[in-house]
C-alpha cells in the first residue's frame, strides 16, 4: 500500500530556487501559459502546488531528451 503525501504549497522563493528562474521570467511564463499559475493561500499570500512545479520541471527534461544532439 502506497501512502499519499499531501501536495505542498511552495512560496515564491522556493519556486525560484527550484527552477532557477528570475521572478520576472516566472511571471512572464505564467502570463504566456508556459508555467503553472499560482494559487491564493490567503489575502496577501500566493503559492504554487509542488506537484505542478515538478511536472513542469519534468516536462523540460522530456523536451531536452527528445531533441537529438547535433553531430
Amino acid at each position: 500500500m502506497q501512502l499519499q503525501h499531501p501536495d505542498r504549497i511552495l512560496r515564491i522563493r522556493a519556486v525560484l530556487a527550484l527552477t532557477g528562474l528570475t521572478r520576472s521570467t516566472l511571471y512572464r511564463k505564467m502570463e504566456a501559459g508556459t508555467f503553472p499559475k499560482n494559487t491564493r493561500i490567503s489575502t496577501r499570500c500566493m503559492g504554487w502546488r509542488e506537484s505542478e512545479v515538478s511536472e513542469w520541471l519534468n516536462s523540460l527534461e522530456t523536451k531536452e531528451t527528445a531533441v537529438s544532439p547535433r553531430a
